[in-house]
């Protein structure tokens, strides 16, 4: 089992946004925030300074990428990007956690594992 985590959601889809929110309190996390634009996201980043957060690479108002990396250069935040086409972040972020939709829980689990891994070495 893995710490209990206060995760920051950056999803503009809002029953994508609920059903992970749903999973991820079922794993033992709390979703602090829920952000659908990439200004709101940054914004939440600042407010709630998650442990994690869980990023849509492509928000229908602005950039799931771009708004990580505004929130990085305010402090460091393990993150893993959730896409249907992970190319794209791939192509900007190489050293990314990437997790393809659809996906399983353990799918998440393991990409969570990942995150904070990768973290580690920021």
């Amino acid at each position: 089992m893995q710490t209990a985590l206060r995760v920051l959601l950056v999803e503009d889809e809002r029953l994508i946004a609920l059903l992970l929110s749903e999973t991820l309190i079922a794993m033992g996390h709390s979703v602090c925030a829920i952000a659908s634009t990439e200004a709101d996201a940054v914004a939440q980043a600042q407010m709630h300074r998650p442990d994690l957060m869980i990023v849509d690479a492509g928000l229908s108002n602005g950039d799931g990428v771009a708004a990580v990396e505004t929130i990085l250069k305010a402090r460091r935040v393990p993150h893993l990007f959730v896409t249907g086409d992970g190319r794209k972040v791939k192509a900007l972020r190489p050293d990314a956690v990437i997790l393809e939709k659809p996906f399983f829980e353990n799918d998440l689990v393991a990409a969570i594992e990942r995150a904070l891994a990768v973290s580690v070495g920021m």
